[in-house]
């Protein structure tokens, strides 16, 4: 008879989530993932594979959370520049508890340029971010806050590549009074 787990995949994917994501893929060994996760090296296995499949399903869960998050904080925005301002701050401060950066962009510049699995994660991540952004700039163009004559998507493009820069900026000591000028500026260039 099959034995049922004793823990909840995902809180133990969490864990293992946020130790790659303080540590890096590389700095990261499986004896460290047994110890956070809390469960034992064959329910790891077992569970999650090996190494590199459980940072892919690490990955996975980051998104699934992320995308979560921002699509609540961007539904109770009453203006699309108030759902902009609502990603930069989150991009600025991340969630409470969370290490600082991001685990995607910190897991992308690691990993991505040798590690399709990894590289091919990250860019359906980031067309799915390019894909919100796209969607609020043609909600703030339709509703007369953004300027028209510029394409959203291009717009999109370039307001993900400063959503990127402030996670990796969140990271080091830079103060979050620059980050949100940065931010600012971004939309305010919108505005037209």
């Amino acid at each position: 008879m099959a034995r049922s787990k004793e823990f909840d995949e995902n809180a133990v994917l969490d864990k293992a989530m946020r130790l790659f994501w303080e540590q890096g893929y590389e700095k990261t060994s499986m004896t460290d993932l047994v110890e956070c996760m809390g469960i034992h090296r064959r329910s790891l296995y077992d569970t999650f594979g090996d190494k590199h499949s459980l940072f892919l399903k690490a990955m996975d869960r980051f998104g699934q959370k992320i995308n979560a998050a921002l699509a609540a904080g961007v539904k109770r925005s009453k203006t699309a520049k108030e759902a902009l301002q609502f990603i930069f701050n989150f991009m600025i401060d991340g969630q409470d508890d969370s290490p600082s950066g991001c685990f995607m962009v910190n897991s992308a510049v690691e990993l991505a340029a040798r590690d399709a699995e990894v590289d091919s994660k990250f860019t359906k991540m980031f067309t799915v971010a390019e894909q919100q952004l796209k969607e609020i700039i043609l909600w703030g163009q339709r509703d007369g806050e953004f300027a028209t004559d510029c394409d959203a998507e291009e717009l999109a493009e370039y307001l993900h590549n400063v959503w990127v820069g402030l996670r990796v900026m969140a990271r080091t000591s830079v103060a979050k009074e620059k980050l949100r000028r940065i931010a600012n500026t971004s939309i305010k260039f919108l505005e037209g």
